[in-house]
């Protein structure tokens, strides 16, 4: 037996089908109307807060092994190239003969004036050794002593300060020359240093 036909009348209006209402709006129209943009309800974000830069990573324990390994082999090297206490220091500029340089070492030039550096801490010592040659050369001095002791009480037995005064003299470009002079004259305590005289007028 087949149903009679639905009769649509005997529902409430709720219940019935209804067709939906044709829109003939694009979609852009359709989208900015569902937003709220036609009725100025949107607002832009805010720009957002760019997030912390990434922490560095910590050196790695096998870094830190290697730069003290590289720390210790720059100081076995400074050791190995370091003037021992008995060792003489000696150095002549280009344009000084040899024969110079000999009788400086043989005490043969008297020095004009002395600085005693022996037992002074490193930086006073240098501080004191760069104003006394500043001061020689002010006054045209051309030989002067340095005593800067043999060092056999430092740490690791090393003569920190005629270490110092060696490589600071080398430095100098008013240093002629320099040597340790005879046992007599202070040996491997001290040095003879040969001044350029400065220009007459300057």
């Amino acid at each position: 037996m087949i149903p009679d036909a639905i009769d649509a009348s005997r529902y409430p209006a709720r219940m019935r089908k209804v067709p939906p209402e044709i829109d003939d709006r694009d979609d852009a129209s359709l989208f900015r109307n569902a937003i709220g943009a036609d009725a100025g309800k949107v607002r832009p974000l805010r720009e957002a807060t760019p997030p912390p830069a990434t922490p560095k990573p910590k050196p790695s324990a096998k870094m830190a092994r290697r730069d003290e390994d590289d720390a210790r082999s720059e100081f076995r090297r400074m050791r190995l190239s370091a003037l021992e206490a008995d060792d003489a220091l000696t150095y002549r500029r280009d344009d000084i003969t040899p024969r110079v340089l000999k009788k400086l070492a043989c005490g043969e030039y008297a020095a004009q004036e002395e600085l005693d550096l022996h037992g002074l801490p490193l930086a006073s010592a240098e501080a004191l050794l760069r104003e006394f040659l500043r001061d020689c050369r002010r006054h045209g001095l051309g030989c002067v002593r340095i005593i800067h002791g043999k060092g056999r009480n430092s740490e690791d037995r090393l003569p920190v300060l005629k270490n110092m005064v060696d490589g600071l003299l080398r430095q100098r470009a008013d240093v002629l020359a320099f040597h340790s002079p005879p046992s007599a004259q202070g040996g491997g305590g001290a040095v003879l240093v040969l001044l350029e005289k400065p220009a007459s007028g300057s």
